[in-house]
Order: C-alpha cells, then structure tokens, then sequence
C-alpha cells in the first residue's frame, strides 16, 4: 500500500513540474543572479549616457536658439533686401512709364484717379473722370470691338483722358494708346502744313482735280488741258477729305523732300517719347509720283502713327505750333511719402509757325461745319449740337490688318479761340459696324464742355 502511494505521490509532482514549465518561469536562483548582474552591467553603461546627455542639453538648447535666431535674420535681411527703394527724382518721361505700368491698377478716388506703386507710394493722374468714364461708358454700351480714345490740355500738355477698349480681346487695351496704326486721312493735315509753309498756297486757293473724292487711284487725278475736272478751295478740301486734292497737293506743289522733311518735324522716324511705352511712328519715305500722292492724301498704309502721337500733334497746333511733353502723372510720391515728380509744363518742339497754325484751324473748321463729320455734330433738323465751341477737326477711314478692320478717326481740338482740350478717337469696326470715331469725339466734347 505504501509502494502505491508513493507511485501515486511521485505522479502528482511530476505533473505539476511540468505545468510549472509550461507557465511560469524558473525560479532558478543561480539563473536570477545572472540577469541581475547582466542588469548591472547595462545600467553601468547607459546611466553615464544619460549624465553626458543631461549635462550637454543647456548647450545643444542654445546652439539651436542661435541657429533659429541665425535663420530669421537671414529671412529678415532677404526680405529687406528684395523690398524696392523708395523712389527717387523722376523726369518727364521716367513719370510717364512709371505712371503707364501701374495705371491697371488704377481707381477713382474723391475724384481723382490714383494707382499704388511698389514701394507704398502713390501715382496721382492728371486723368478727368467725367470725361474718362464718358467715353469708356459709350464704347461699353455700343460693344466697339477695338476703340482707343486720348484727350490732352494743350497749353500743359496734362493727358486728360486715356481710354482702350475692346469686346473681342481685353488683352489688346492696355497697349492700345501706344501702338501704331495706319494714319489715313489725318496725314492730310501734314500735307497742308507743308504746303502752307512754302507760301504757295492759301486756304482760300482753289484746286482742280479729277476723280471722286474718295479715290484711291491717283493715276486719275490729274488735270490736263482738255479736262480740267473739279475745283474745289482747300480749306473745303480738307473738311470733305478729298483724296485727288491732297494727293495732287503733294506731287505738284510740296514735293517729296518737302514733304518728307515735314513729317519728321512732327515726329516721325524717332523716338518722340524715350523711356515710355510709345511705339515711335513710321512714314515710309516714297519712291515714285504715285506713291507722293498716296502718301500726300493719306493712303500710304506705311504711314503710322500712335493715338497719343496724334493727340500731341492737335495740341500742338492748338498750341500755337508747340508740342508739350504728355503727362500722364499730376504728382507722384513714394513710400516715404516724399514727392518725387510734380507735373510742369515741358516744351517738346515746335512744329509750325502760329501763322501756319491758324491757317490750319481755318482750314479743320470745315470738317464740322459742312465736311465729313457735319452729321456727327448736328440733329436732324441741322443744329449744332454744340453751338457754343468752335471745333477744329479731321477724320481719317481706312481698313488694316492689325487687327483686321475698318479703321475710323477723329482728331480735334477746341474752342479754336482759346484750346482747352485736343483729342482723339479711333474705332476699329469689322463686319458689322458699331459706331464710328466721330461719334466718341462728339460724346467726348459733350462731356467736356457741359
């Protein structure tokens, strides 16, 4: 019995090891000494880290203050370096660009059209808001696809108005002022300048030619014994735009040199206004007779001119002959608030004598009165619809290419008694007209003189 007890015992035990093995670790005292000195050992090695660490912590903190406070003045020295310097004494024609490129940015504000500049400053146009929204409102309201509109006081040369517009590509507008176009009939008033001069010929002188008046062919505009053709006084040449009249003008009494020699002194073939965004005009010099003529009637489609050159030339001679300096600018001032350009009357150049520029008004007075833009300026019943203000004027029609259309002027200044504004007005019509450039100036000088 004693035996199986033990059996029995022994069994128990031996079950019981083995649950011990399979759940619970040794409680081995010599493997318990080993982990414990292993334990030790590690701490031996990582409790002199954790020192080295600790006392190295309040450096590494301020090396990296330092780096951080490096970097921000290194920020801080970019940003002061690419911050732009407040601007300093600008001219005429620095003004003029300056005042160009920010005028995008423009807004009407009390009555005055200002822009902000780089450096926090400010440009103050010398822009008029009734006028400038006048004409900008007509070319809105009858959808002009290309139209550009500039208007300056004649004895300062202030540019009082400076408008593009175009429905078919917004892109164009902003250097619409600038860029050249062909020049049509306006280059007639050139052609009577330089005849007038040489004292050849009057206003009141009477011209024969042959053909319409809109020819554009100047192998028929000759006068020949057997068929004297039409007459017609120049300054009423001028108002209706008779093509043979000036074409003839220029072969027969100015001739090429002369007339060549004039359209540079108006501006052509250089750089009127250096620094500004003022495409300078051409005028092709002409080969043959036909080509004198063309040219002379304002069919040389190489002749081109820019808007604002064309508003410079009316002021001028509204001027008594003298062309001032465009200023776009009243005053600028830089972020300092400092004035660095206050507008001043410039004198570019003269042009013509004041007996030449009086001839000349005799002579574009026709083109309200009874030429070309008659209709334009009177109602139905033929009354002036500005009976008060004598307006010196010319219009011009031709088509170009760029961009494509009919190309429709009007150049004018007024009261030819005392000038307060010259202007000018193109409109580019395509296949379906809109209104012609007539129209602007009439709207234009409404809103000026009313």
């Amino acid at each position: 019995m004693q035996d199986l007890k033990h059996i029995s015992k022994k069994k128990r035990l031996t079950r019981l090891n083995v649950s011990k093995r399979d759940g619970e670790p040794s409680r081995d005292p010599h493997r318990s000494l080993i982990e414990s000195r292993s334990d030790r050992k590690r701490l031996r090695v990582v409790l002199p880290i954790i020192a080295l660490l600790l006392a190295a912590y309040p450096a590494f903190h301020l090396l990296v203050s330092a780096k951080n406070a490096l970097s921000s003045v290194k920020k801080n020295a970019a940003a002061t370096a690419n911050k732009p310097e407040p601007y300093k004494d600008l001219d005429t024609w620095q003004s003029f660009r300056l005042a160009a490129d920010v005028l995008p940015a423009s807004r009407f504000e009390a009555d005055q059209l200002l822009a902000p500049l780089p450096d926090g400053g400010t440009v103050v146009y010398s822009i008029d808001e009734t006028l400038q929204q006048r004409v900008t409102r007509v070319m809105e309201e009858y959808k002009v696809p290309y139209g550009v509109f500039v208007a300056i006081e004649p004895k300062t040369g202030r540019v009082l108005a400076l408008v593009g517009h175009s429905t078919l590509d917004p892109s164009w507008e902003k250097n619409a002022c600038y860029n050249l176009y062909p020049m049509a009939s306006l280059f007639k008033i050139i052609t009577a300048t330089a005849a007038l001069e040489q004292k050849k010929v009057s206003p009141d002188t009477v011209f024969a030619f042959n053909g319409k008046l809109t020819s554009e062919n100047p192998k028929y505009w000759g006068v020949t014994t057997r068929r004297k053709g039409q007459e017609m006084p120049l300054a009423v040449a001028m108002g209706k735009s008779v093509n043979p009249v000036f074409g003839r003008l220029a072969s027969d009494v100015v001739g090429k040199d002369s007339l060549v020699s004039c359209a540079e002194r108006f501006g052509f073939n250089q750089s009127l206004f250096p620094g500004t965004p003022v495409t300078p005009s051409r005028a092709a010099i002409p080969h043959t007779n036909d080509e004198l003529r063309l040219m002379g009637a304002g069919l040389g489609r190489e002749v081109k001119i820019s808007p604002i050159h064309v508003a410079a030339v009316m002021a001028a001679i509204a001027n008594d002959g003298v062309m001032m300096a465009p200023s776009l600018a009243q005053e600028i001032r830089n972020g300092r608030g400092e004035r660095v350009f206050v507008q001043k009357p410039q004198q570019l150049k003269r042009l013509v004598a004041p007996e030449t520029t009086g001839q000349l008004a005799r002579m574009l007075s026709t083109t309200v009165n009874s030429g070309t833009s008659r209709k334009a300026f009177h109602d139905r019943r033929g009354r002036p619809m500005l009976a008060s203000v004598n307006i010196a004027a010319k219009t011009g029609s031709i088509d170009g290419k760029d961009p494509a259309g009919h190309y429709s002027w009007f150049a004018a200044y007024a009261p030819i008694e005392d000038p307060q504004i010259a202007l000018v007005a193109l409109v580019i019509n395509q296949n379906t007209w809109r209104i012609k450039a007539t129209h602007v100036g009439e709207k234009a000088l409404e809103a000026f003189f009313k």
